[in-house]
């Protein structure tokens, strides 16, 4: 009955009224329209250079000659430090993905490897909104731990995110969250030794790339931080902090990050968000066929693909609410869930074609600590020791897929 009643009661408005509402609402709806500098023309997007850099980054979703031609150049590099080429050292590729908070799991895991005296030095490393908050100290190695550990167990809510008013957010805003706390956080660790050290990495062949979306064109973008950081622009700093703030930021809950470009001496903005809103995770391009360049450089190295997801594999039960928010809520949550299972069983795939072993790692469902707020820090340091504990024993990487919720371990160790 109640619903009737409500139906009956919003026949009685008159239109005219309910009409008015309407127009105020689009009205101040339209105040919200926050200026920016148009995007630059969809012809020039794809081969323009940022910061006057040719290979800032490359598109995953289109020709991989660019990459391929990055690659050629890693193996360049690594020949003039003179690694010899009939050793053919094995080579290990790191895929963090994303997840909010469960980011920490990914960095107790990163700690706790290190303290099991087998992590090994990646050659590649690819991260994903929380996973590209992980991945350069990760790529950098140990000596950054401390860092990592503090950004994922030393924080609060308040010191990533400032909450706005809802309806002054979707009124006048962009965002549910201003996130300048977030940027101070990443300035603080991401200063010019970091990048030295990445230019350094990246000299002698090894390669770091973070990921974002950009929203303007609806694509997943790959920036070669390594390539940044070694270019020795004076705003090339500036720049990579604010490609690790766009990879987290989450459409409408977090404000996307502007990034000013040049066309023809005209100045224009890109729009970038989270890197998940197009891919939760990724290792290479399936169209890049390791096989075939195997065959044709001679004899094959060991190759793993060390696949970190920042979450769950099963799903969990949740009691949604018949309400807009909570149906949408939950869908969404979903979406993203399967979204990293696709993006999971593809570089399996991938790997599989090519011979490289495949290892994963994730947070099982034994894992069951509360959490009454996003990024509450008893929540991520519970997850953080969890992670250690698992990247300390050594055993726990799964070495192939089943189906989803029955996931075959590794017990014998990498």
């Amino acid at each position: 009955m109640g619903g009737s009643a409500l139906t009956l009661h919003a026949t009685r408005r008159p239109r005219g009224r309910l009409a008015t509402v309407l127009l105020m609402v689009l009205a101040l709806a339209g105040c919200g329209n926050i200026n920016r500098l148009d995007p630059p023309p969809l012809a020039a997007t794809q081969s323009l250079p940022i910061l006057g850099i040719d290979n800032a980054r490359f598109w995953p979703d289109a020709d991989t000659t660019p990459l391929l031609a990055e690659i050629a150049q890693m193996i360049s590099r690594r020949a003039v430090i003179g690694e010899p080429r009939q050793a053919l050292a094995a080579r290990n590729f790191l895929a963090l993905s994303g997840g909010g908070d469960n980011g920490a799991f990914g960095a107790g895991l990163m700690v706790g490897w290190t303290a099991s005296g087998t992590r090994p030095v990646f050659d590649v490393v690819t991260g994903i909104s929380a996973g590209a908050l992980i991945a350069p100290f990760a790529f950098l190695g140990p000596d950054y731990d401390p860092q990592l550990r503090e950004v994922f167990t030393e924080v609060a809510p308040q010191d990533l995110i400032l909450m706005r008013g809802l309806l002054r957010a979707v009124l006048f805003g962009e965002a549910l969250a201003d996130t300048s706390p977030l940027y101070q956080l990443i300035s603080r660790h991401v200063n010019d030794a970091m990048m030295a050290a990445i230019a350094t990495e990246y000299g002698r062949g090894r390669l770091l790339l973070i990921g974002t979306t950009n929203l303007d064109l609806g694509r997943p973008v790959l920036w070669n931080i390594g390539a940044i950081a070694a270019s020795g622009h004076p705003k090339a700093l500036d720049l990579f902090r604010s490609i690790l703030l766009a990879s987290a930021s989450i459409p409408g809950a977090f404000p996307p990050v502007l990034v000013d470009v040049d066309v023809a001496g005209r100045g224009f903005q890109e729009m970038h968000v989270d890197g998940g809103a197009s891919l939760q995770m990724f290792l290479y391009p399936p169209t890049l066929d390791l096989r075939d360049r195997t065959r044709r450089r001679g004899p094959a190295r060991e190759r793993t693909a060390w696949v970190v997801r920042n979450g769950r594999l099963d799903t969990e039960w949740s009691s949604t609410n018949r309400s807009v928010l909570g149906i949408t809520a939950r869908s969404a949550s979903t979406l993203l869930h399967f979204s990293a299972i696709n993006d999971i069983t593809r570089i399996f795939l991938t790997t599989q074609r090519d011979g490289v072993n495949f290892r994963l790692a994730y947070i099982g469902p034994e894992f069951n600590a509360p959490r009454s707020e996003p990024f509450e820090t008893a929540y991520m340091r519970a997850l953080f020791e969890y992670g250690f504990q698992q990247g300390l024993a050594g055993n726990r990487w799964a070495t192939s897929l089943r189906p989803i919720g029955s996931i075959e371990r590794n017990n014998d160790g990498p």
